[in-house]
């Protein structure tokens, strides 16, 4: 099992189009993937979960995997999260 603290730096946080992103790449992993915030533990393959918790700017969440592919899921799954969530914001803004 694999977990890390991730801070949503993005001005949405997990809404809409992030979380649908979100989920697209956590469904290409045979891992197990969760997302849990403030106690909640939800699957990152599930848009309505994803979309229930929410995570906004500022918030912290943790991501955890279990399975064969789990530390290349929540590797990936964090640079979306810091690198092109925040670069989808720039792109917005311009």
């Amino acid at each position: 099992m694999v977990e890390k603290k991730v801070e949503i730096k993005n001005k949405i946080g997990l809404h809409a189009r992030p979380a649908a992103q979100l989920v697209q790449k956590a469904s290409k992993f045979k891992s197990n993937i969760e997302i849990i915030f403030n106690e909640k533990k939800v699957s990152a393959k599930s848009i309505i979960g994803v979309m229930s918790l929410g995570v906004t700017q500022g918030n912290e969440i943790i991501l955890r995997a279990d399975g064969e592919d789990a530390e290349e899921a929540i590797k990936e799954i964090e640079k979306f999260i810091t690198v092109e969530m925040l670069k989808e914001d720039k792109e917005v803004a311009n």
